[in-house]
């Protein structure tokens, strides 16, 4: 996905710049926003496969611009902060965030982290159209649709990050079948977290409201997750 377009949510202009140049040598399409209310609107005109958002913004939180994207848009995030502390990063992850980094950085680190977070959407959207056209998976009110990677519910579509679609996938073809956190994180986020669980509880309880799926998606107490089949 070289032609894919980024768009870069960050007011320092040197660091914007920088990012944009690097990206745009690597092939990819980029835009610069200098406020969180100007991302916000650049989204909905640029259409960014990707959004690089910077953690400080004059005025509004890339904690706040990171929540309402992961509940209006299916658009990867990756944060760049200046918080160090590993509870600022998980705080990010929670909110919606599919990776980070902190300053400062080397931005050949950033471009490989960005590959690496397209590449494995790509291979999802590939694995979803060459395995399972056409597959459509309907539980009470829900219809989801795997070659679109959509989900309705009622009829009405409902928006799902990434990480969100690609969780409840992994409950909802593997029925019965009780997760625990650790292996949530590893078959969806496909590598080891930094940190601790508490990103995927954030993501189940995300799933559950915009789903209305509690019945559904069970607590394995002590344990993890389950997608509880017919008749449980």
């Amino acid at each position: 996905m070289n032609n894919a377009k980024i768009l870069i949510i960050e007011d320092d202009a040197p660091i914007a710049d920088l990012l944009s140049y690097g990206l745009s040598m690597e092939g990819f399409q980029t835009r610069i926003a200098s406020s969180g209310a100007a991302g916000l609107s650049e989204i909905q005109m640029f259409q960014p496969d990707l959004l690089l958002l910077d953690w400080m913004l004059p005025d509004l939180s890339g904690l706040d611009i990171c929540k309402r994207v992961t509940s209006e848009y299916n658009i990867p995030i990756f944060m760049i902060t200046a918080k160090s502390d590993i509870t600022d990063k998980v705080l990010g992850l929670e909110f919606g965030a599919d990776d980070y980094i902190t300053k400062p950085f080397d931005l050949r680190e950033v471009i490989a982290r960005i590959r690496t977070i397209l590449r494995r959407l790509e291979q999802s959207n590939q694995k979803d159209h060459l395995d399972l056209q056409h597959e459509v998976i309907r539980f009470h009110h829900i219809e989801i649709r795997a070659e679109e990677r959509s989900v309705s519910k009622n009829g009405q579509q409902v928006e799902l990050t990434p990480k969100e679609y690609d969780l409840l996938m992994t409950l909802v073809r593997n029925p019965g079948r009780t997760f625990s956190r650790s292996e949530l994180l590893d078959v969806v986020w496909g590598y080891h977290f930094v940190g601790d669980t508490r990103t995927v509880d954030t993501h189940i309880q995300r799933l559950r409201k915009k789903l209305d799926a509690m019945d559904y998606i069970a607590t394995v107490f002590g344990i993890g997750y389950k997608f509880k089949k017919t008749g449980d």
